[in-house]
């Protein structure tokens, strides 16, 4: 049975990606495409773990962290052990995205009364004296 492969051109227009992202994440050994001279050629395992990286990425997780789940599962077949990693590295991700929205939230609001401490003091300037 002949496995289903990809050309680059294939992966860029299914994933979204530019063929630069996916020569990245090769020289970076998150993918590892086939030779065919001068063509590269994606497995479906190549395939998946492009979705994964992706979706990983998506969440905020770097790039070390993506390599570190992926060969996880390299390593080990234990479905289980990959969750648990995943699920406890995704509680840190999600725990860091709060704080920062937390954060963005207090900024806008100080924002937001330094827009309107600054509009009082235009519509005041702006208004005619009173003839002294």
């Amino acid at each position: 049975m002949q496995e289903e492969v990809k050309t680059i051109r294939q992966m860029c227009a299914e994933f979204g990606v530019t063929p630069r992202t996916l020569r990245f994440y090769e020289a970076k050994e998150l993918l590892f495409p086939r030779r065919d001279g001068q063509h590269r050629l994606f497995s479906r395992r190549d395939q998946a773990r492009l979705k994964l990286i992706l979706r990983g990425k998506r969440f905020g997780f770097s790039l070390e962290e993506i390599r570190q789940l992926l060969s996880m599962y390299d390593r080990d077949d234990s479905e289980l052990k990959q969750l648990r990693m995943t699920y406890e590295i995704a509680r840190e991700r999600l725990a860091d995205m709060e704080h920062q929205r937390d954060e963005l939230n207090e900024a806008i609001a100080d924002l937001k009364q330094e827009l309107a401490w600054g509009e009082g003091v235009l519509r005041n300037a702006d208004r005619p004296k009173a003839a002294e």
